[in-house]
């Protein structure tokens, strides 16, 4: 499995019936290597959530080109999961079925029905596989929302601000299950968030984003060993310059900064 991402010169434009035109993206550049975890940060607005619609196949690019190991994305497909802010499970599914609809769609639940269990075990739910959607807390039924996508084995799982309903204590937790998650499976992983902690804590690079017509700011590196602890001082440090690169994008052509 690999999952390398290509963006090249994507532009959306969405058309108004009595107003100008909205042009959400505007000639966005952007690699994201085979099993990087990277978080797109930037404005409310800015454009974040539709590039992950572009990647995930959801919606198109107006002009400009997405490709997933060099093949052009033109729709939805398993190999590029999605989890949303929402859990949106079912709500008259078990969790069980909840994790296995993708499976049965597909017509590959009787080979792969093992699997369900499996996955059930790795997000730490396999004593509520019985269990309906109003039985579990936020933080575990967005667990059962990352299994659902992790179980179809997609070579990208994109990521919507999966962690922002939760409370921070809960939060602080699913940001580990998810480094955990990721290091076992070995996925790409595109979290949209607006949290600069959060981004930190997680991501092998944090990618910034201009307001809207957004535009690729800056790629910022993350080297910090893990796990990271959010009151060193190199973590506070690549925050405040991450902060301070945020206050400036798209307003200066040519930002000058250290990092």
């Amino acid at each position: 499995m690999v999952g390398e991402i290509k963006v090249e010169n994507a532009v959306k434009v969405f058309p108004q019936q009595d107003a100008e035109d909205v042009t959400a993206l505007n000639g966005v550049n952007l690699t994201i290597n085979a099993g990087e975890f990277v978080s797109l940060i930037g404005p409310s607005g800015c454009g974040k959530s539709t590039l992950l619609r572009l990647i995930a196949g959801l919606d198109t690019a107006t002009s400009g080109t997405l490709y997933l190991d060099s093949e052009p994305i033109r729709e939805p497909s398993y190999e590029r999961g999605l989890v949303f802010q929402d859990p949106t499970l079912f709500p008259w599914l078990s969790i069980r079925d909840n994790i296995a609809f993708g499976l049965k769609a597909r017509g590959t639940y009787r080979q792969s029905e093992q699997e369900v269990g499996e996955f059930l075990g790795l997000v730490g739910l396999s004593d509520f596989a019985k269990a309906f959607p109003h039985q579990l807390s936020g933080g575990m039924a967005q667990r059962a929302s990352l299994a659902r996508a992790l179980v179809n084995h997609p070579k990208v799982l994109l990521l919507d601000e999966p962690l922002g309903a939760l409370d921070a204590f809960t939060r602080m937790n699913m940001q580990d299950e998810l480094i955990r998650i990721w290091r076992e499976r070995g996925t790409t992983m595109i979290m949209v968030t607006h949290d600069v902690d959060e981004a930190i804590y997680l991501s092998d690079r944090v990618i910034v984003m201009t307001p809207r017509p957004a535009k690729i700011e800056r790629s910022i590196d993350v080297k910090l060993f893990r796990p990271r602890a959010r009151n060193n001082p190199e973590f506070l440090s690549l925050r405040s310059k991450i902060l301070e690169i945020l206050d400036f994008a798209g307003k200066i052509e040519e930002p000058n900064y250290f990092l």
